[in-house]
């Protein structure tokens, strides 16, 4: 397994690279813009392919690089289920898995922080975003963030993992870099209470200033996918569109979503399942047939069928369509 760590010194976030092996898929935890252009040199250094990129929260001491390797890339964007990004192409809801390869990430949902604060576990180690730090806890005085729910998400939640579990946080201010459950059990000062009383009376007397980010991060954050105009201009069509290609035309309705995802919400009638991260594989195998015949692309929430589109301009596949808003547009 590769395992990387980066570290961002202007807003000390912790960013995670993970992938199988060499020429094998890959996935980004908590990307900082800035910091792009790094991580693609090291994926292609390592020959990786970016297939997925997750932020654990809506983050306000830095803007996110999700959205410009999804651009970059073609990746999948995630997030949790509460996260009031605008458009995010898969949103995971607590216990179920984000997967790549042998690259299995079970979502936790552990707010406090932020009511959108999601913790990620991989076998024998926790990406805990925000939630739990190296001997501290993310402060709980705004995004909606409560000490009630901070305290609940450490005390039956990430503090009942294996000791011996690695804690990988978001962020780090006093220069370590992972530490264990076990650890911080023992050693964390603000774990060292009896009650969610005594808890609350430490996070409520912090006294922090605001990140120095946050009235920029924050909004930027928000509004990282691709909208629906943006979905529009990218050859998009409304469902009644849809159905009148289907009716009058030779086409071929393709569903791009994860069978996780179908298994909630059936396909339309008639369409192929392809999963977005097949779709390379799917084209080169059928390219000359394709040519021949309309395609048009859905996936949840129509960012994964717009990026189909681009990546079929690509390939000169140019009579394709997507659904604007996905499923739930």
């Amino acid at each position: 397994m590769i395992f990387r760590q980066f570290f961002d010194n202007i807003s000390s976030t912790y960013t995670y690279l993970i992938s199988s092996g060499n020429g094998r898929e890959a996935v980004i935890i908590d990307p900082v813009f800035e910091n792009t252009d790094q991580y693609i040199q090291l994926l292609n250094q390592l020959e990786l392919r970016l297939v997925k990129v997750i932020d654990t929260h809506i983050h306000a001491d830095h803007v996110s690089g999700i959205s410009s390797l999804r651009d970059k890339t073609k990746c999948v964007t995630v997030m949790g289920e509460r996260a009031p990004g605008d458009v995010v192409s898969m949103r995971v809801k607590d216990n179920e898995s984000v997967k790549i390869e042998d690259i299995n990430l079970k979502a936790i949902y552990t707010p406090g922080h932020t009511d959108d604060s999601y913790s990620f576990l991989m076998n024998d180690r926790v990406f805990t975003g925000d939630a739990l730090l190296i001997k501290g806890t993310g402060r709980t005085d705004f995004q909606n963030g409560s000490t009630k729910d901070s305290y609940n998400s450490l005390f039956e939640r990430l503090l009942k993992l294996p000791e011996e579990t690695y804690v990988y946080p978001a962020h780090d201010y006093k220069g370590e870099s992972v530490s264990t459950i076990g650890e911080e059990k023992k050693f964390n000062p603000r774990l060292q209470v009896s009650s969610i009383e005594e808890y609350a009376q430490i996070m409520d007397n912090l006294k922090l200033d605001n990140p120095k980010q946050m009235d920029v991060a924050v909004p930027k954050n928000r509004n990282m996918g691709l909208s629906l105009e943006k979905q529009k201009q990218l050859k998009g069509i409304t469902f009644k569109e849809l159905n009148y290609l289907l009716s009058n035309d030779d086409c071929r309705l393709i569903d791009l979503r994860e069978q996780s995802e179908i298994d909630m919400l059936p396909s339309l009638n008639n369409s192929i399942k392809i999963p977005f991260l097949n779709l390379h594989e799917y084209i080169n195998s059928k390219k000359e047939e394709l040519s021949k015949i309309k395609l048009i692309f859905y996936c949840a929430v129509g960012e994964r069928s717009a990026l189909a589109v681009q990546i079929c301009s690509s390939y000169k596949l140019n009579n394709v369509f997507h659904l604007i808003g996905g499923l739930r547009g």
